[in-house]
């Protein structure tokens, strides 16, 4: 049962990028999947959550209007659409799953699975 995600880079300002999260050994649609973020010297922030089931879906403040996620269940993997990226996007960008327990409104150390995290790059 693991998370792989992927898709991370160096990208300019005002660039885009799109995080792919492909899990194995489990079916991502009975899962709550979020996405993560830690920049050098910050704690991990939400970034955003998409549940199963209804499909709702959370954004932070901060990506609201920039960011996209999805959800392939035919593919088993869940997307994060980065537009309109900032400098203050650089992070690592973990993925993470919970069949009961919404990750974007949970402590991260109870969330049952968690990728191994991508590297985001925002710079000229």
């Amino acid at each position: 049962v693991q998370l792989q995600a992927s898709g991370g880079g160096l990208v300019q300002p005002g660039g885009s990028l799109r995080l792919s999260c492909v899990a194995s050994g489990f079916l991502l649609d009975y899962y709550h999947i979020g996405w993560f973020r830690q920049a050098p010297g910050k704690e991990r922030e939400r970034v955003s959550c998409i549940s199963s089931g209804d499909g709702r879906i959370y954004y932070a403040d901060s990506v609201k209007g920039r960011f996209t996620i999805s959800r392939d269940n035919a593919r088993n993997t869940v997307y994060l659409k980065m537009n309109s990226l900032k400098p203050e996007d650089t992070a690592v960008y973990y993925c993470a799953a919970d069949a009961v327990r919404p990750p974007c409104f949970s402590l991260p150390r109870d969330l049952e699975v968690w990728g191994q995290g991508t590297l985001v790059t925002v710079s000229s």
